[in-house]
């Protein structure tokens, strides 16, 4: 016997069990609370099992309520991403996750190349310290800082970049040994995968001095230490500009052994892979760093 259920009771019960509660669904669907409630009501008699259970105002999932969930969760996605696919709006629209520093310090500031080029696409960028969780009503792709810990995806690392000691054109005046930084204020980056620890044992040296200064991102390290706060360890990419503008020195670069490894990469669903928008900011953010470009033409 063929089950028949509408589409509008699905997406009534979705919107509550997505919300933890009726009202939250009403408020969310533009319906009243009795209307949401009766519309799942009308749905678990169609199924014949009880979806919620009813603790006075509370309402919780039941195991059948939260395995139905899970099938929905991934069922309205892709009609998203259909409705996305043919709309004309939706085809235009490109929504990028990145980890925060990337965002700042080189990525932001180069989008007015990546608008230019390609003036048909409505460009959206996020930064914040969560990663983007595939599949996502959010995000079409992500720039991640470390490897990515989710499967499934299409990884591409990104540029390796160099770790040294970088501070204000003064304070530089002041170092021409790794020895000197010793008696200079150090500025830690809390969430670096390479910190002070590594780059001074890499270049011989065992003691770690107290930092003067933590932060918990590279931008705002950087930023102290274009302001003289004290020396950062952070890379050239992400300081590029400062770099660049003479705020900040590399003192050391060339006469150390500086530490260098893949911190950025890349990452979006295959069902995304098709995307021209998504390809055509592949195919810009790989020229722009330099690198050969592995994506399926």
């Amino acid at each position: 016997m063929e089950l028949t259920v509408s589409l509008s009771a699905l997406r009534v019960f979705e919107a509550a069990a997505r919300n933890g509660g009726f009202r939250a669904a009403s408020i969310e669907l533009h319906l009243s609370p009795s209307a949401v409630s009766h519309a799942i009501r009308q749905l678990e008699d169609n199924l014949g099992v009880r979806l919620f259970e009813r603790e006075g105002r509370r309402v919780v999932l039941t195991p059948d309520g939260a395995a139905l969930l899970r099938h929905l969760g991934v069922a309205f996605e892709e009609i998203r991403r259909g409705l996305a696919a043919v709309s004309s709006r939706g085809s235009s629209l490109l929504r990028i996750h990145c980890a925060p520093s990337f965002a700042a310090q080189w990525l932001s500031p180069r989008l007015k190349s990546f608008v230019s080029e390609h003036p048909g696409v409505e460009l959206r960028l996020a930064a914040n310290v969560s990663c983007a969780v595939f599949p996502s009503e959010e995000f079409e792709a992500d720039i991640v800082y470390g490897p990515p810990g989710a499967g499934g995806l299409v990884v591409h690392p990104l540029v390796e970049e160099v770790v040294t000691p970088l501070c204000e054109p003064a304070l530089a005046e002041r170092i021409s040994t790794p020895h000197d930084l010793l008696d200079l204020p150090l500025i830690q980056s809390d969430q670096k995968q390479l910190r002070w620890p590594d780059w001074l044992q890499a270049n011989g040296i065992v003691a770690v001095p107290a930092p003067v200064a933590r932060f918990d991102r590279s931008f705002l390290a950087i930023a102290a230490a274009a302001d003289g706060l004290g020396i950062a360890l952070e890379s050239t990419l992400l300081a590029e500009r400062e770099l660049r503008q003479g705020r900040l020195i590399a003192p050391l670069a060339g006469r150390t052994e500086n530490l260098a490894y893949i911190g950025h990469y890349l990452v979006y669903p295959p069902t995304q892979r098709s995307r021209r928008p998504l390809r055509q900011f592949v195919s810009w953010l790989f020229r722009e760093l330099d690198l050969p470009l592995h994506i399926d033409a």
